[in-house]
């Protein structure tokens, strides 16, 4: 299907704007943050909103309680003095393309500056995008410091064994026709489902076709910046980069049923590492627990997994998890790249990931992959090689080629053990 090109002008709607300050047109994909527009997901100026849902994303639902638990002003518009990046981040030709991103707003760090005017004119416009500067702290880099596998060099990794990031927070803010073409579908579809598979949370869906832009009740991501954030950009910089998926047992609390600490831990280090060697690394976390299932699909999948006759096996990982939920993963990894544009990102040297839909998401997209970095063998727990084993024998990524067959056959006489 054809590409959506950006709206050029503004439709004709039954919700006309009121009161001295309209609502401001959205130009999705123009280079001009001017011609662009901004963003405007005001609960207090209603007739300044632009889009669908509110700012905050699923917090916006704590807003709801704190203002009705009287904890919260109705019509709080935020104070950004002094809230301007730490670093800058763009702008890339990315910016200005409304087929390489339709996920986040561009221009959502920078809204202090590039609408100022509009600021100054009473508009509620909150940045979608937050930089900062922080210190991490993880036993796992300790570990690697006392094994000599890493050294503080006082720039990237300090004396006390934390390591200095450039800390980037992003909210989801879909550009409705793009998001539609990335999956494929009509855009009057995809509204339909929003609408209805959110218990007609957003009538504006289905009734305001004039607003392209929705403000989803989803998490964001993070992102972690080992070096220069500039050198993202400059393909000549060897780039390490994992792209991680929460998952809140095992990269918080440690759970061992799954490789996901492990291996966002493992390429922390290479991040390191590869920022100590003159190049930048970068971590991408995304708030898609359990798959995208969450949580409590999730556990209801692990109790499933370990009761089936013959326990938990490798040839019905998949299966036990599509029964539970009707489908076996709700990642969908179309919309990741947008952030890896928004970097002005061009090339990824060293990605660490054995997933082949993250890597064919990014590669479709106009990015390059050079070297793809499995977990080492050392650091799967025990009771997780049982997920490594389902990935590998429904394709992921090991060595770049497909499993041989002793592979298959090792991995079967376990699973039948």
């Amino acid at each position: 299907m054809d590409s959506p090109q950006p709206s050029s002008h503004i439709r004709l709607t039954s919700h006309p704007g009121q009161g001295a300050a309209g609502a401001p047109a959205l130009r999705w994909g123009e280079a001009d943050p001017a011609a662009r527009g901004p963003v405007v997901g005001s609960t207090a100026q209603r007739s300044q909103r632009n889009v669908i849902g509110a700012h905050s994303g699923s917090y916006g639902v704590y807003r709801a309680l704190a203002v009705a638990a009287g904890s919260l002003p109705r019509g709080h518009v935020a104070d950004l003095t002094n809230t301007a990046p730490t670093d800058p981040v763009g702008p890339y030709p990315a910016w200005g393309d409304a087929q390489r991103i339709v996920s986040i707003d561009p221009w959502g760090a920078s809204v202090q500056s590039v609408f100022a005017d509009y600021l100054a004119r009473g508009y509620d416009i909150r940045p979608t995008i937050a930089v900062t500067k922080a210190h991490i702290h993880l036993p796992e880099i300790r570990q690697a410091i006392a094994f000599q596998r890493l050294a503080p060099d006082g720039r990237i990794l300090l004396e006390d064994g934390s390591a200095a990031v450039t800390k980037i927070a992003i909210e989801p803010v879909w550009w409705l026709p793009g998001v539609a073409a990335r999956f494929g579908v009509a855009e009057a579809d995809l509204r339909r489902a929003l609408f209805e598979e959110t218990g007609g949370m957003y009538p504006e869906l289905v009734t305001r076709s004039d607003l392209e832009v929705f403000l989803p009740p989803i998490g964001g991501q993070t992102l972690y910046v080992f070096g220069a954030l500039r050198a993202l950009a400059d393909p000549s910089i060897t780039l390490t980069a994992r792209v991680h998926d929460e998952c809140n047992g095992s990269d918080v609390f440690g759970s061992d049923i799954c490789t996901c600490r492990p291996y966002l831990t493992h390429a922390i280090e290479e991040c390191v590492q590869g920022a100590q060697q003159g190049g930048v690394g970068l971590i991408a976390y995304s708030r898609k627990e359990g798959r995208a299932l969450g949580e409590v699909t999730k556990f209801l999948v692990y109790n499933a997994r370990k009761r089936q006759e013959g326990g938990d096996r490798a040839d019905r990982y998949f299966l036990r998890t599509e029964c539970v939920a009707g489908v076996q993963d709700m990642r969908f990894q179309e919309l990741m790249p947008d952030v890896l544009h928004w970097l002005g990102i061009r090339k990824i040297h060293r990605l660490v990931s054995m997933s082949n839909d993250k890597y064919d998401a990014i590669t479709a997209s106009g990015i390059e992959v050079g070297e793809r970095v499995k977990i080492p063998d050392a650091l799967v727990p025990a009771d997780a090689r049982v997920e490594i084993e389902a990935k590998i024998a429904a394709g992921y990524f090991t060595d770049g080629s497909v499993p041989s067959d002793d592979d298959l056959a090792r991995i079967k006489g376990r699973a039948l053990e």
